[in-house]
This record gives structure tokens, C-alpha cells and sequence, in this order.
């Protein structure tokens, strides 16, 4: 790779968390929209790019992996890898074909503007606590608000022009009694 060129962009798919028993195996709290995805597209390295890992997906439980890593034989050497998170090169990952998906990754640091064209600040995160994503926007003026990822709050994403706009005041402040909403995908 030339000094000149930036490196390519990577994407975090999970993490691991721990060790699990005391034959070196860890769990691997996977980010992936599917858990079985987390190895799906070759191997993974650690945030420097120095280590690679080619985890063997064991089992499941409680929402984490029970993976073997070569090299890893013990319960010792399972504990240093704790809080590792896990990544992939981008281009490994498939093109996203739907008009409305976008990859955590792409959403960080587009500018967020309101529905006048003001700039209100940048996208400094995306979580899910559950309830379905939220965006993190540092505030140009300080601080941070959270707007939901719904078409109703963020009504516009232009990855090429680095920009999204958000409304979160047509966010309906409760749902009515009832009633399901959903934006699309499955409830599970």
C-alpha cells in the first residue's frame, strides 16, 4: 500500500468478550445483522490490522458466539483477547443492494442538516438499544442529540453528498394504543 493512498475502511462485526471454559475458547458478541455472518466473509483482525482471526463458530449463547481461535489453548490467553473488537475490510462485505440499507459505518460523520438546510452537527454514532437504531449527533453548537433512524426523523440520507436530514420533530412522541408500526424487515 502507497504512504499516499488512506487505508481502506474497515467495518467492526463483533467483539469478543471473554473466555468460556478453560480450554482457550472466548465468546464473540457478534454486530452483524445475521450472528451467522460473522465470519461469513474471510478472516477478521483486531482494530491495528496487525492480528488476524478465523474464528470456529461453536455455539450460541445468551446472543454471543462460543468460538476456537487457533493459537488460542487456554483460558489465560482467552482473557487477553477480552474486549478485542473484530474487523473487516469493507470491500469484503457485500454491495448493499436495497435503496433504503446503509451500513452503520457509512452514516458516521455525514453532516446532519435540518429540513430548512441548516447544519445542526455531524453523526458521531449509531446504536441499537433495542427498540431499533439511534443516531448520535454532536451538536455544531455543543452537545449531542439522539434522533431515531426512522424515515419519519431522518426522511433523507445522500451518502454521496455526506449528508442526511433530520426531523425528529415529526417523531410521534408516543405510539397510539393498538396499533403496530413497523419500518420494514422482521420483527425478530
Amino acid at each position: 500500500m502507497s504512504a499516499d493512498r488512506p487505508p481502506e475502511p474497515r467495518l467492526c462485526l463483533g467483539a469478543i468478550t471473554g473466555a468460556h471454559g478453560v480450554r482457550g475458547l472466548v465468546k464473540i458478541k457478534p454486530f452483524t445483522e445475521d450472528p451467522a455472518d460473522l465470519t461469513a466473509y474471510g478472516p477478521l483482525t483486531d482494530e491495528a490490522g496487525r492480528r488476524r482471526f478465523s474464528p470456529e463458530l461453536l455455539s450460541r449463547a445468551k446472543g454471543q458466539w462460543i468460538a476456537r481461535l487457533e493459537g488460542v489453548n487456554d483460558r489465560n490467553a482467552a482473557e487477553a483477547l477480552a474486549k478485542t473488537r473484530l474487523y473487516i475490510e469493507k470491500s469484503a462485505l457485500p454491495a448493499i443492494e436495497e435503496e433504503d440499507a446503509f451500513y452503520h459505518a457509512d452514516l458516521i460523520g455525514l453532516t446532519a442538516v435540518d429540513s430548512g438546510g441548516a447544519e445542526v452537527g455531524s453523526v458521531r454514532a449509531v446504536f441499537d438499544f433495542g427498540g431499533g437504531d439511534v443516531l448520535e449527533i454532536a451538536r455544531r453548537s455543543g452537545g449531542v442529540v439522539m434522533v431515531p433512524f426512522t424515515r419519519q426523523a431522518v426522511p433523507e440520507v445522500d451518502i454521496g453528498a455526506g449528508r442526511l436530514v433530520i426531523d425528529p420533530a415529526e417523531e410521534p412522541a408516543e405510539e397510539p394504543a393498538g396499533e403496530s408500526v413497523a419500518e420494514g424487515g422482521d420483527d425478530g
